[in-house]
């Protein structure tokens, strides 16, 4: 079935990374900042699960319940571990530091998640996500069609973030079709089949699923055409760093057949060091700062880009469906 249609009042985005040391927590800290000084009310969750730390970058102590107590049940809904900050409009929702075992969600725990998520009252949701590529942080990634990856010029950090995107795209569009159908066992096959290197994008098996069947093939061409991830290049040493964004994004767009916007470059900083000894977000710290200046004008490209609604998704229900298959039950 769907994921329920729900009235989308508040801007959702999630902040990925395809590696860790990216700087994304330091990112999403100060950009909430940067949006609550502005008048937006604004909610950071740390959704780093298994290794959270945005309360590091906030300065706030790490003392009270937080997603890992909604996840053993401890409290029954995000909106009783919102909690206020120094920063006028700016609230939080800390991480699972205090409880072990949170980063292996259940789906179910999944679903839960994402929809009080989906019901929280904000201006902007600030999501700091894991790195890497499981289907957690991917699906997490998906509540938006425009969430941030944050990379930095390292060959490493943007192999992996093209790699993120890829699995971004896959996973986007294999929900878009029931489980065990043959949309999805088609688009299984095309990931693990493809030779890298090949001149095959994915708008590839978009045409290849539309000749076989004209309605679904439609389905995933729209389905594709929905998703807009943002791009964030982090510590940057030299201006030649700023043209690496635009490189990866034609590199994306000939690949992958997906479009991506380069919203920011934000040069590494010396006060993002001293922010965390002083517990203090550096747009708060160092106002004058390049950095600060920098998050400044990402902040208003986040708000210029208005709300955008997601794609409307199938459940991924790899859990009951396995679930299923064991006990033998159809």
């Amino acid at each position: 079935m769907h994921l329920p249609i729900l009235t989308y009042m508040s801007t959702i985005l999630p902040v990925a990374s395809g590696k860790g040391g990216t700087g994304k927590t330091v990112l999403s800290g100060n950009l909430g900042v940067a949006l609550a000084r502005k008048g937006k009310k604004t909610i950071l969750i740390d959704l780093d699960l298994g290794g959270a730390n945005l309360h590091t970058c906030l300065g706030i102590r790490n003392d009270r319940p937080g997603i890992g107590d909604y996840i053993y049940k401890h409290v029954q809904s995000l909106s009783e571990i919102i909690y206020n900050t120094p920063v006028q409009n700016l609230f939080f929702i800390p991480g699972d530091v205090l409880l072990p075992g949170t980063a292996n969600l259940d789906y179910g725990t999944k679903k839960k998640i994402i929809r009080n998520i989906q019901n929280l009252d904000a201006d902007y949701i600030i999501l700091d996500l894991g790195s890497g590529t499981s289907f957690n942080i991917i699906d997490f990634f998906l509540i938006s069609p425009a969430g941030i990856i944050v990379t930095t010029t390292e060959t490493t950090a943007i192999l992996n973030a093209y790699s993120f995107l890829k699995t971004v795209i896959f996973r986007m569009l294999y929900r878009s079709f029931p489980s065990k159908s043959e949309e999805r066992k088609m688009i299984y096959s095309f990931i693990t089949n493809r030779i890298e290197g090949k001149s095959i994008s994915f708008h590839d098996l978009i045409n290849t699923i539309l000749y076989i069947n004209p309605g679904s093939g439609t389905t995933a061409m729209e389905t594709f055409k929905k998703i807009f991830p943002k791009m964030v290049i982090n510590m940057g040493t030299s201006n030649s760093d700023i043209e690496i964004g635009g490189k990866l994004k034609i590199i994306v767009r000939q690949n992958l057949g997906l479009k991506i916007h380069y919203i920011g470059y934000l040069p590494r900083s010396k006060e993002i060091t001293l922010s965390i000894i002083q517990r203090q977000p550096v747009y708060m710290l160092s106002p004058g700062s390049l950095f600060s200046k920098s998050i400044n004008n990402l902040a208003e490209k986040v708000i210029s880009d208005g709300l955008i609604p997601p794609p409307v998704l199938y459940e991924s229900d790899e859990d009951l469906e396995e679930l299923r298959e064991q006990i033998n039950l159809k």
